[in-house]
């Protein structure tokens, strides 16, 4: 059976820290707790389950945090988990399982990563991460600010769901902070930094700033090819947000480029036509959307409703606008299958089902 070293940096996460370990700790073998700088009972909390807490001076730069704590690492394999992540009771099982049935000849283990759920707790929003890497591997993570670890050797997928439930409800300006530091400091921005600079300018609001910074990441050859098709939506976004809808639609269908189009770009470019009553183009857009492959291995963040309820609802109402009654209750029932809660889809019965 191989062994696993749980290795966490947090600060000022005594609400949620408890909750992740419990998640965890009949797991792991080992547990390091590194502490950036807590005001509350972080630390004291994670006492609790280790005496391997340690403290490291914040230096802006999550990648070093995080290289220090797989440093304290010595088992077979780290892993990490934030916080506010929850390993479910099969989770546990599965990864129980992966330890006794394991030999050591995985390098690299990739995990579905849910950090959107909808309001009946169903997964929304999910991407796999690097999850459990061998020790002896020495891999290091890069990044001060949206850390990573680029993998190698023998990497394997396993479906095992760890679950981000984060209670904080503000962005904070903190990454951006960071970025633009470095900025002052001319410390050069590797290619993956500029993508995520620009959508840290997206959130703050500054969208002729953002639309410039995914312009500037576009330029660059090596850009991984999922965050060069997500950076063509967020520009186009931007373009929205600063009345340009021709150059929203531009940049939207730029993302073509970049690789065979899945759900989430589909459905972009369907509502830009369907916002603007193109029925037939809008329609062929969210069908394309309805049968795009998911492809989750690929790296890319999948918004699972774009891959059926979300076309399935909008051509609905496109058949409906265009007087295909058959068909728009084709789709509306269709959606139902995906998403009988779903507030469109109630509302939509109402009008399609009166009592």
């Amino acid at each position: 059976m191989v062994t696993i070293s749980l290795c966490m940096i947090v600060k000022d996460e005594e609400e949620n820290l408890g909750a992740c370990l419990d998640s965890i700790k009949g797991v792991v073998n080992e547990i390091i707790i590194v502490d950036t700088g807590s005001m509350d009972r972080t630390k004291d909390v994670a006492r609790g389950y280790t005496d391997k807490v340690y403290d490291f001076i914040w230096i802006d730069d999550f990648a070093a945090a995080r290289n220090f704590s797989f440093s304290k690492a010595t088992m077979d394999y780290c892993m990490w988990l934030d916080a506010d992540d929850i390993v479910s009771e099969n989770g546990q099982k599965k990864l129980l399982l992966w330890k006794k049935q394991a030999n050591g000849t995985e390098d690299a283990l990739m995990l579905p990563y849910a950090a959107g759920f909808d309001e009946k707790g169903k997964v929304g929003f999910c991407y796999y991460r690097e999850r459990i890497l061998k020790r002896e591997r020495g891999f290091r993570w890069k990044g001060r600010v949206h850390e990573a670890i680029a993998v190698y050797g023998k990497v394997e997928y396993l479906d095992i769901i760890i679950e981000h439930h984060t209670k904080k409800h503000e962005y904070n300006n903190r990454n951006l902070r960071i970025y633009e530091k470095m900025k002052q400091e001319n410390i050069p921005f590797e290619t993956r930094d500029q993508f995520y600079y620009a959508r840290e300018l997206y959130y703050h609001k500054r969208y002729q700033e953002a639309e410039e910074g995914f312009q500037e990441f576009l330029k660059e050859k090596n850009g991984f090819s999922e965050n060069q098709v997500e950076a063509c939506r967020m520009a186009a976004y931007c373009c929205y947000k600063l009345d340009r809808e021709e150059d929203a639609l531009g940049f939207l269908l730029r993302g073509l480029r970049f690789r065979v189009p899945k759900g989430e770009l589909c459905c972009d470019i369907g509502k830009h036509y369907m916002d603007r009553q193109m029925w037939e183009q809008a329609i062929f857009w969210f069908q394309a959307a309805l049968n795009a492959p998911k492809k989750e291995k690929e790296g890319g963040f999948i918004e699972e409703e774009c891959y059926g309820y979300i076309p399935c609802i909008q051509l609905s109402v496109c058949y409906e606008a265009i007087g295909e009654r058959e068909q728009a209750l084709k789709y509306h029932d269709m959606a139902g299958t995906y998403k009988p809660y779903g507030v469109e889809y109630r509302k939509n019965k109402e009008y399609f089902y009166p009592v």
